[in-house]
């Protein structure tokens, strides 16, 4: 039996904001000096509608913010960079979301970094010299972009401090490097809007709100981040009981292991099964906006965790914006491009990084989403009709609907092609049809049918351009008043059509 559902095309629809536009992330802050990085936030911007651009590292050493001495004397401090960047971001019609970290080596208590690019997660040796640091930083912007400017502006204390691998220190830790920044800022002028906890998987978003009450601690907005398959989502007691947790180890635990020992670890993190249920993402939001209580809450991380080249990412996209509508301020999708140096820059076309263009600049399914999806209207269709993993996401915008039919489930777990029977009611002047799966909107697919050459020439990467665009066909209708359309939907595939009433 096919999949039915039926929708009225002569509804007005309620309004449905395009909250995952807010924001998009970017690697750490010394890549957006690239002239290729920006192009591809700029292509972002104009064609995604993404307005705001948080990203890492912006007070890193390899940002040349604050400046050691070769021998003696006082660090110097320089904005010139950050100014390049902020700049930029205006220039393009965008705003930073600030990322307040990581630590300046010259301010740093300890030596411990993270990261290719050597990021030093620990909390200041002088909490003094780092709110005289973060008051002068604050003037600075104050006098360059005005008070009218930076008020539209968030500042993000720190990222991910609830994992030792972001942050060499305790909650209490946290919350004191917060407070200090926060107050720091206010300080200058009460117009910064400031907020945490950046945490992963919803963490600390209960006890970071009840210290800023309690403390009476400057806080305008709640953030954190999810993503769908991440194992520290067990721990919280979303899984089966009888899976075992799966935990990264220290930096130090893994200088102590064994190469035999690594290769083990590697091969359970490889195969480990997802046993978190279609809708953690929903529960988690839900549970997060109950507990930031009054303030916004923003998800400054999120993606589907899997398969970032492919259909699977598109499919996981819709399925979880049409979830968490109505629960959250702004999203901040991570990331937009490939060019990504946590590890290191890999130089492959393709290497299932998590930008949504390639690092030539291709788009990959996931923006073919975003593009899609910035077009849409905001207004959203009730439909009728439900599906385990088959499901449809409506909006309208005055006489054209876009509607887009989503097979997804995480990691493919529980999935099979679907036959859609699809009843459309309403007067159409015409339906176009496209599709994004493993044979359409696939430049993986076109890179790999070439041989996958690591360096392809301009001609290949044409090809390769050439076949992440999405392919629309014009459909036959009979100008009644109802209209039905039957087709599959693969597993992890995205079906779009564009409506004209």
């Amino acid at each position: 039996m096919p999949v039915s559902y039926k929708l009225n095309l002569t509804e007005t629809g309620r309004p449905y904001p395009h909250y995952w536009e807010l924001c998009v992330g970017s690697c750490h802050a010394a890549t957006i000096l690239r002239e290729d990085v920006r192009e591809h936030i700029r292509k972002a911007h104009a064609e995604c509608g993404f307005e705001y651009l948080r990203f890492h590292g912006l007070l890193d050493d390899d940002m040349s913010v604050v400046i050691q001495p070769m021998f003696f004397g006082e660090a110097q401090i320089s904005f010139f960079n950050i100014d390049s960047i902020f700049d930029f971001l205006l220039d393009t019609g965008m705003k930073p979301f600030v990322e307040i970290g990581f630590m300046p080596e010259a301010f740093a208590s300890g030596p411990d970094t993270l990261f290719h690019y050597k990021a030093n997660r620990t909390p200041p040796k002088d909490y003094d010299q780092w709110a005289e640091f973060i008051r002068l930083f604050g003037q600075h912007l104050l006098d360059r972009y005005g008070k009218d400017e930076v008020s539209r502006w968030f500042f993000e204390v720190w990222n991910e401090p609830n994992l030792a691998f972001f942050f060499h220190g305790s909650q209490n830790e946290y919350f004191k490097l917060y407070k200090t920044t926060a107050e720091a800022l206010k300080s200058v002028d009460p117009c910064f809007r400031v907020g945490g906890p950046a945490t992963s998987n919803n963490a600390w978003v209960a006890d970071f709100v009840d210290f800023c009450r309690r403390e009476n601690v400057p806080v305008d907005f709640v953030s954190t981040h999810h993503y769908p398959s991440d194992d520290p989502l067990q721990s919280f007691g979303k899984n089966d009981e009888t899976q075992p947790v799966f935990s990264l180890p220290s930096k130090e635990e893994l200088e102590k292991m064994t190469p035999e020992e690594i290769g083990k670890l590697t091969a359970a993190f490889g195969t480990r099964e997802n046993k978190n249920p279609r809708d953690i993402l929903l529960q988690m939001t839900k549970k997060a906006k109950a507990e930031a209580g009054d303030l916004p809450l923003y998800y400054t991380e999120w993606n589907g965790s899997k398969e970032f080249d492919t259909s699977y990412q598109a499919a996981a996209i819709v399925h979880t914006l049409s979830q968490n509508e109505g629960l959250v301020e702004g999203y901040s999708f991570w990331t937009v491009s490939d060019i990504f140096e946590e590890m290191g820059l890999m130089g492959s076309p393709f290497n299932n990084a998590f930008g949504i263009q390639t690092i030539h600049g291709i788009p990959k399914p996931s923006y073919r989403v975003f593009e899609t999806l910035h077009q849409a209207g905001s207004m959203r269709l009730d439909v009728d009709g439900s599906h385990a993993t088959a499901e449809v996401l409506a909006l309208k915008d005055g006489s054209r609907v876009t509607v887009l039919v989503y097979n997804h489930d995480i990691e493919r777990r529980c999935i099979k092609a679907e036959d859609i029977e699809l009843t459309l009611q309403g007067r159409i002047r015409s339906i176009h049809k496209a599709v994004i799966d493993d044979t359409h909107t696939n430049p993986l697919g076109a890179w790999q049918a070439m041989g996958s050459p690591k360096y392809p020439t301009p001609e290949q990467l044409a090809v390769i351009r050439r076949a992440s665009e999405l392919d629309y066909e014009l459909l036959d209708i009979d100008g009644s008043d109802s209209h039905t359309l039957t087709f599959t939907a693969e597993p992890e595939s995205v079906t779009v059509l564009q409506i004209e009433l």
